[in-house]
């Protein structure tokens, strides 16, 4: 497969970094702009666990990039269970971030955050099998 194909993931979980910034930025507008009268605003409750999760995609999915970038730099052909495995990184980046924003379910989240630690996991033997 050729090697652009693992742009798509990439750049999906761009799109969804973007929209945690969006709802970060909505959910802490009314604050902002002294519209909460009162701290029982519902909001207020998910603003931590959203800014929460905004940090965690600058964490692991880094050692996603970087395999990515790597295998496009090699210029060779790429398996299609790399772009598979991509893919299913960036499910599990959207799974994970809705468990943590959404519930308070710690196991859960350690069971979603395995979705996307084993894809890049994977690459990174899977490219380290082929030096």
């Amino acid at each position: 497969m050729n090697t652009n194909l693992l742009l798509y993931p990439m750049f999906a979980h761009v799109l969804w970094v973007a929209f945690l910034y969006v709802l970060l930025t909505l959910v802490r507008a009314p604050a902002v702009w002294g519209f909460i009268q009162s701290r029982k605003e519902s909001w207020a409750e998910v603003e931590p666990r959203i800014s929460a999760n905004l940090s965690n995609q600058f964490e692991w999915p880094l050692l996603f990039y970087v395999v990515c970038v790597l295998l496009i730099c090699q210029g060779s052909v790429v398996d299609s269970v790399q772009v598979w495995l991509a893919w299913v990184f960036v499910a599990g980046r959207i799974a994970h971030s809705l468990a943590q924003i959404i519930t308070r379910d710690v196991r859960l989240r350690g069971l979603v955050f395995t979705i996307n630690f084993v894809p890049v996991l994977a690459m990174w033997l899977l490219v380290v099998a082929k030096v």
